[in-house]
């Protein structure tokens, strides 16, 4: 009970330390909305350069063994080093995912150490 007296004095300290976290959530937000955008373009040029190589490569590799007969041999290792390069691919993407950094990251270290101190000033007042 003794805590409801003692939260007119923690008041400002609280709505001080609610917009603080408002801030630092809206920061948090923009970061990961500029990484997010950033590994989306990226991607998207990555993607469409392999693209575009990978397919000329492939006429080439066509053309060079279409006489021949590795026709067949041929496009089934471009086939297996699809596979591979996709198996790859996915290796990275997946690393690259835990390296994120995670949502609203500084608002959740920032709310730890503030809740200590809420629970000091609280607790103070009781005894």
């Amino acid at each position: 009970m003794r805590g409801l007296w003692s939260l007119p004095k923690a008041a400002p300290a609280l709505m001080r330390h609610i917009g603080a976290y408002i801030e630092l959530a809206g920061l948090d937000l923009a970061r990961t909305h500029r990484e997010i955008t950033a590994q989306v373009v990226a991607s998207a040029i990555v993607a469409i350069c392999v693209l575009f190589a990978v397919f000329l490569i492939c006429l080439g590799v066509i053309a060079y063994f279409w006489d021949t007969p590795y026709r067949v041999a041929a496009i089934a290792w471009m086939a297996g080093g699809f596979l591979v390069a996709a198996i790859a691919a996915a290796v990275y993407r997946a690393r690259a995912a835990r390296a994120r950094s995670p949502l609203l990251s500084d608002v959740r270290r920032e709310w730890q150490e503030d809740r200590v101190i809420l629970e000091k000033i609280l607790s103070s007042d009781e005894n």
